[in-house]
């Protein structure tokens, strides 16, 4: 198998070769660090690639595995970690000029839980300045470029993480979703991005932006290695508050069960308010496909979705300012004029309007869970819009010009105000050829239904196999 054949195979098939000695995770990590130096020049997906600790790491992996002492499907695989988790004696700079030498002496849980499952880490992933955007156009390191057209923005914050992932620099990569960062990048990269459960996933030694919606996951080019990624990270940790005493499950045991018999419901509120004509095709003609596929699928009244975006924004932006106080008093020359204008406002929000938010929250959260009650899924875009050009401020849409960076994260923010689990998988491409994100989300800690979904509509369309031209 050719290099570039190996960085574009799934986790799955690789982890059967690695298993069987048919592969070596030395040959596996030399390719995608050859894959690396091909592309990253045009990508910018990497703040810090660690070429020398990866190779060492794979050789060690080659010795187990020819010892018997094999971990399991992570063992030897290649991976990325957004530059906000914690890596002991490895600088994690949160995207920022502030925490530029920044070196942590401990590691985040997830990255403890992929050092015991054995994957390879291949660097620290580019970001959105201190997770607070949707671009990944970042004033210190520049912007990630979206490997399908590099003229264009990756989506964010996790936007390294999308734009490795989508082009075989890594096999899988975590980012981080407060408002949607790990879907807005899988949804314009044209991968899979993962939200769990708020407290699916511990927290512990993952830079913070918003203690109440912060949300660890993984990105993939499948959904079966998203689920193989959740099943080395789930999990209770006492470290992090808000971490869920949940039995460990294992995420791909239903995958195969298809979605004959589910319910899907279709928000008419909110989500199609503002969108493209080709996204609300492709859209559409996903909840078909699922149809076909023996899913019951009809239309369905949330009317506390059009508060959303109020709601969110309220709860992020004061929880993020109080997370960075000391920044702004002490050095605010130093964060990039986007980030530090939200923040500022962020500081100036008044109490009551944090908690006028936050009692929402309860009111729309109850009416999200009155929808589950009659419903397994619902289906939404993940975004309104394909991917806009690096510094694009405005894209038409029915003859009107729209903001396009608040279009991004417009229809993801709903499922962090309730924490239910949510993916992103492809279901199409625009006519400027940039990917679409099709948002499936479920009950609380039904992640195996929302996979088992995902991944039924996945195997019944192509979207997931092509590749980008970079």
């Amino acid at each position: 198998m050719q290099a570039t054949d190996l960085c574009f195979s799934s986790i799955a098939d690789a982890a059967d070769k690695v298993r069987t000695r048919e592969l070596s995770p030395v040959e596996l990590v030399d390719a995608h660090l050859e894959r690396i130096d091909q592309t990253d020049g045009r990508l910018n997906s990497f703040i810090t690639l660690l070429a020398d600790d990866a190779k060492a790491a794979a050789r060690q992996a080659e010795q187990e595995v020819r010892a018997g002492s094999y971990r399991g499907p992570l063992h030897g695989i290649p991976i990325g970690l957004k530059d906000l988790y914690y890596t002991k004696g490895i600088r994690t700079t949160v995207g920022s000029k502030i925490l530029r030498d920044f070196v942590p002496d401990y590691d985040a849980a997830v990255t403890e839980r992929f050092q015991s499952a054995g994957a390879i880490l291949m660097g620290k992933l580019q970001m959105h300045e201190f997770a607070l955007g949707a671009t990944s156009e970042n004033p210190h390191d520049g912007p990630a470029h979206n490997p399908w057209n590099v003229d264009c923005v990756t989506g964010g914050s996790s936007g390294g993480s999308g734009a490795a992932v989508a082009a075989g620099q890594v096999m899988g990569a975590l980012g981080s979703d407060t408002g949607g960062s790990v879907r807005i990048p899988a949804g314009l990269c044209g991968i899979v991005g993962l939200k769990p459960t708020f407290g699916r996933v511990s927290r512990h030694g993952v830079y913070p932006l918003s203690w109440s919606l912060d949300t660890v996951g993984p990105m993939t080019r499948t959904v079966r290695d998203a689920a193989l990624m959740l099943n080395a990270i789930a999990g209770h940790d006492p470290r992090d508050p808000s971490s869920a005493n949940r039995p460990v499950e294992d995420f791909t045991k239903d995958i195969e069960l298809g979605v004959k018999g589910l319910r899907v419901g279709v928000p008419k509120e909110f989500f199609y308010d503002v969108i493209a004509a080709d996204v609300r095709a492709a859209v559409d003609a996903a909840a078909k496909v699922l149809e076909g596929l023996g899913a019951s699928v009809e239309e369905t009244s949330i009317p506390v979705l059009e508060h959303s975006l109020t709601i969110s924004g309220a709860i992020l932006i004061a929880e993020a300012a109080e997370v960075h106080l000391d920044h702004l008093r002490t050095r605010p020359d130093d964060v990039g004029e986007d980030v530090r204008s939200r923040l500022e406002a962020g500081v100036l929000t008044p109490a009551t309007d944090y908690i006028k938010a936050q009692r929402a929250r309860t009111v729309f959260n109850s009416q999200i869970a009155r929808a589950f009650e009659s419903f397994d899924i619902l289906l939404a875009p993940c975004g309104p819009i394909g991917a806009p050009r690096i510094g694009q401020s405005s894209v038409d849409i029915d003859g009107r010009p729209e903001p396009a960076l608040a279009l991004l994260s417009r229809l993801t923010r709903p499922f962090n105000i309730c924490g239910v689990p949510t993916v992103s998988v492809p279901c199409g491409f625009t006519s400027e050829d940039m990917p679409i994100g099709l948002q499936l989300a479920g009950r609380p800690f039904a992640e195996s239904t929302v996979l088992r979904v995902a991944h039924a509509y996945e195997q019944a369309t192509d979207w997931h196999a092509r590749r980008p031209p970079v």
